[in-house]
């Protein structure tokens, strides 16, 4: 997959590194945290392993529900995830993307580092990284406590 267009997120949460793995992966707490402000996750599906699928529904604060799919490629836990990403139905500036996270542990609590690559648009790009943004910040409350972010993107 060519990397095209780039998000890089570096976040530190207040929780030990298996808690965040946890709350990353497993489906009643991704439900809590996922998505931009004002969305909510109402079927997720996630179990992951090597080759293994995923499906979340997705629900905006005003709109129809809609899905996302896709397959782990990279399964370490509780230090490494990756899998791909694709909308359904897919914007027709989408193409399937691929996530990574990394989670190192840190004197205040764990790193996650974020990387989402292969985006056909800056427009997709950039609507991407606020739903990132806004995720990361809601898992950091889910685990209770303030956060530290920095982010940067190619």
């Amino acid at each position: 997959m060519a990397s095209g267009l780039v998000i890089r997120i570096e976040r530190v949460v207040t929780a030990p590194r298996v808690a965040v793995y946890t709350a990353l992966t497993a489906p009643d707490q991704l439900g809590k945290w996922w998505g931009p402000v004002g969305f909510s996750a109402p079927g997720v599906e996630f179990a992951p392993r090597v080759g293994g699928g995923y499906r979340i529904a997705m629900q905006p604060p005003d709109g129809d529900l809609f899905h996302l799919t896709g397959e782990f490629r990279d399964v370490h836990p509780p230090i490494h995830l990756a899998y791909t990403f694709c909308w359904i139905p897919p914007d027709p500036d989408d193409r399937e993307t691929l996530v990574t996270l990394s989670l190192e542990e840190h004197d205040r609590g764990t790193e996650v580092l974020l990387t989402h690559v292969g985006f056909a648009t800056e427009a997709r790009r950039a609507l991407h990284e606020r739903g990132w943004n806004d995720s990361l910040a809601r898992l950091s409350e889910l685990l209770g406590g303030p956060q530290a972010a920095t982010s940067s993107t190619h």
